[in-house]
């Protein structure tokens, strides 16, 4: 594979659609005699279900049918919670219990879905749902993750002790300090540096609730799934493992999809739910999730306790590092929960620092919960959170200056490809260099004079730095098909799934650049698992990466069977032939004939330019180094982020727009995690507190400053593009920037044991420890 030269991308295709209300979202989908489905879902986090009365909701008016637990039973839905295989220590596989579509014994969280009621309208529906009659016996719940694992905890599921779903250790380098044990390495230490940080649950809050449409074709039995996802093939390939049919029995469809940062790529409930519902009565039954219901059935995410210890010598370096890690899975395990917190957030470590040795210890915990999932960085936030928080603490007690600390552990460059002590290969970056350039583009130098004035005014300013690694790519297969439909287009089929990151205009873009023909003459299409393209979707920062690399593996192999054609067409050697700007020709001649003519003539002869290309793409690893400038004010609270400087290092950037919207979009719910949004839940009852948007606070426009974006590009050197991953990174870097920044405003040990969310509440009782 070859990389094509860079020119600049400048258009959004998409964007005309999406608004002026022209977008097809789920919302919009109008199928004919669909029915509208409701959940009646638990009000209780735990309990037995003693009883289950639909009698009154079944003779409702406009009730077609209302289904219980039975119902889906009979139906052959298997289990909800298709997880990824993984085994912890002494190779225990992890414990996955049962998760249905409708609950019929017991209930693990509020919202579980227990009832669905089908009716000709919505309001019949939302009317008879309230005829349900539920019998619970309300048990003790666990909310807290450290109240899961406390002695004598309520057991959650009697196949999985102590509410651990699995313990996990990441693999241990024992040669990587010279064969030395972690535990010389800290007995040898000079200084010892302790942190724990706690990263609180969140909801995700798309803007496009979730929701499903299902239809049965009456004579192929085919079942058509229209759902808001981040890639219908990796959709597909959880629901038909749900509903245990071979793949070419569901199809999956979405359309434009309303936001998805990692919820909306799991598999859930209510799709099965309702696809028995669509084959029961012969007609579509359609879903929409309010936004009630989202709070509380959506995959939530962080939700982590993280230790973390530190051995360091006399001169400042990083001898050794212990993690553990406590992490909350909800009442059931989704896809992804485990993963992320375990694999995800091992593969981090040691971020930017050259560690020789790291041991590690992760519990996946259950709770009375809503099940964590994927979002915005998925255990890449959690563990370079931890790591600068504890880099800030190390320089407390070796009295060295975290800059100057964290500039003598770097990885330096001739180190790449640097194998880490839990076993990733990072190929390369220019981490010092990068840190330089970030100091100056936030004028570090002039901080001291923006303090002074900020006191002036009765305020604290501080500056906070946040150096971070982290992976992108997840599973490394993926699909591209490059087809001619016939005229002077072709179509370019992706498994990812867009949500507004500008997929067309990419695509299309860099299919034109490697084929040298005008943009306008490609068609990119995604969002149906008719296209027959394979991949994970748009997860893990991955989409360049890999439909990238499909895309242009796939362009290579056309142009080689057409050139082949082309030869044989012209009466010519192969050799002779030369292709530029969509035009084969005998070179040193005018014979020559266009791309589009010979597909046509390919088809003329029984064969064809369509071509299906496969490709696997190891991970990447950008990093950056972000810079937080905040002002508290002590007598409220309140922390204002003036400041925000951000350096990144995402390999060759092919749009530079679509890089900085993406960096803006993930430091905003960074920024928002840091200082404002937390998923409580009330300890004893287990009701989310923070149900509504009037209780889940996120950030707008004014909370956030004028972003200052630099690109540092070291190009990647596993992929042929030369990209890394960008779409997480501003969540990643912008937790430890914005708490780091709190710490050094509020310098005494409340400052610096800070959680988040950082809260005018927590700000001020901090700042009544400043003398």
């Amino acid at each position: 594979m070859t990389t094509p030269p860079h020119q600049p991308w400048n258009g959004r295709v998409e964007d005309q659609a999406l608004l002026t209300g022209h977008g097809r979202f789920h919302a919009d989908i109008r199928e004919e005699q669909t029915a509208a489905a409701v959940f009646v879902r638990s009000p209780h986090a735990r309990a037995l279900i003693r009883k289950i009365d639909t009698t009154a909701a079944s003779k409702a008016p406009g009730v077609l049918a209302v289904f219980t637990g039975a119902d889906m039973a009979a139906g052959g839905i298997q289990n909800i919670a298709r997880v990824m295989p993984q085994k912890g220590r002494d190779g225990k596989p992890i414990i996955v219990p049962f998760r249905p579509a409708l609950a019929d014994r017991s209930v693990q969280h509020v919202g579980d879905p227990v009832v669905l009621v089908v009716a000709e309208t919505q309001a019949a529906a939302l009317d008879a749902s309230e005829l349900v009659d539920i019998a619970y016996e309300p048990l003790q719940a666990v909310i807290d993750l450290r109240d899961a694992i406390a002695p004598g905890a309520p057991q959650l599921w009697p196949e999985a002790p102590g509410n651990v779903a699995l313990d996990w250790g990441g693999p241990d380098d024992a040669d990587g300090a010279n064969g030395r044990s972690i535990d010389a390495l800290f007995a040898q230490a000079a200084h010892i540096a302790r942190a724990c940080v706690v990263n609180q649950r969140i909801i995700v809050a798309s803007m496009e609730p979730r929701g499903g449409t299902a239809a049965v074709d009456p004579v192929s039995g085919v079942v058509t799934l229209h759902a808001g996802s981040q890639g219908v093939s990796a959709l597909q390939g959880q629901m038909i493992g749900v509903l245990g049919v071979e793949r070419d029995k569901l199809r999956v469809v979405s359309g434009d999809v309303g936001g998805g940062f990692g919820m909306k790529s799991p598999s859930y409930p209510e799709y099965a739910a309702i696809i028995v519902a669509a084959r029961r009565l012969g007609r579509p039954v359609r879903w929409s999730s309010t936004r009630a219901e989202a709070f509380l059935s959506d995959m939530q995410a962080r939700d982590t306790v993280t230790e973390m210890t530190l051995a360091i010598d006399r001169n400042g370096r990083f001898l050794a590092l212990r993690v553990d890690v406590l992490a909350a899975m909800g009442g059931y395990l989704s896809s992804q929960g485990a993963f992320i917190s375990t694999a995800n957030f091992a593969r981090c470590l040691p971020t930017m620092y050259d560690i020789p040795r790291i041991e590690t210890r992760i519990r996946c915990v259950f709770t009375n919960t809503a099940p964590i999932g994927p979002y915005r960085g998925a255990g890449r936030p959690e563990a370079n959170y931890a790591m600068e928080r504890l880099i800030e603490e190390a320089a407390g007690v070796t009295g060295i200056d975290s800059i100057e600390l964290r500039r003598r552990n770097f990885i330096p460059p001739d180190r790449f490809p640097y194998r880490t002590a839990l076993g990733a290969v990072i190929d390369g970056g220019e981490f010092a260099a990068m840190l330089d350039e970030a100091r100056h583009l936030a004028d570090t130098a002039g901080f001291a004079r923006r303090r002074s004035q900020s006191e002036a005014a009765g305020k604290r300013r501080g500056l906070g730095i946040s150096c971070f690694l982290e992976h992108a790519g997840g599973q490394p297969q993926e699909s591209a098909a490059v087809r001619f439909p016939g005229g002077d287009t072709l179509s370019l089929a992706l498994a990812g799934g867009a949500s507004g990151q500008g997929h067309r205009t990419l695509y299309r873009a860099l299919a034109a650049e490697l084929l040298g023909i005008p943009a306008y003459r490609i068609v990119v299409e995604q969002g149906d698992t008719r296209l027959g393209v394979i991949g994970m979707g748009t997860v893990a920062s991955r989409g360049v990466m890999t439909s990238g690399t499909a895309t242009l593996r796939a362009v290579e192999i056309v142009l080689e069977k057409a050139r082949k054609l082309a030869a044989q067409l012209l009466e010519a050697a192969e050799s002779d032939i030369q292709y530029a700007g969509g035009v084969f020709e005998i070179t040193g001649t005018d014979r020559r004939i266009g791309l589009f003519d010979l597909a046509g003539k390919a088809k003329a002869l029984g064969e064809s330019l369509d071509t299906l290309a496969n490709v696997e793409v190891p991970q990447s690893f950008p990093n950056g180094c972000h810079v937080a400038e905040v002002e508290v004010d002590p007598e409220t609270g309140v922390v204002r982020l003036l400041r925000y400087t951000a350096v990144d290092d995402c390999g060759r950037v092919l749009d530079p727009v679509m890089m900085e919207g993406q960096m803006h979009g993930a430091v905003a719910q960074g920024v928002g995690q840091a200082l404002m949004e937390d998923a409580h839940y009330e300890r004893d009852s287990g009701q989310l507190l923070a149900g509504t948007f009037m209780d889940y606070a996120m950030p707008r426009a004014d909370d956030m400053p004028s972003f200052s974006l630099a690109s540092h590009p070291v190009p990647c050197k596993t992929n042929p593009l030369g990209v890394k991953g960008v779409g997480e990174a501003g969540t990643t870097g912008a937790l430890a920037a914005v708490m780091n920044a709190i710490a050094d405003a509020i310098p005494t040990e409340a400052g610096r044991r800070l959680d988040m969310p950082a809260t005018p509440l927590r700000v001020w009782q901090a700042c009544r420890t400043l003398t």
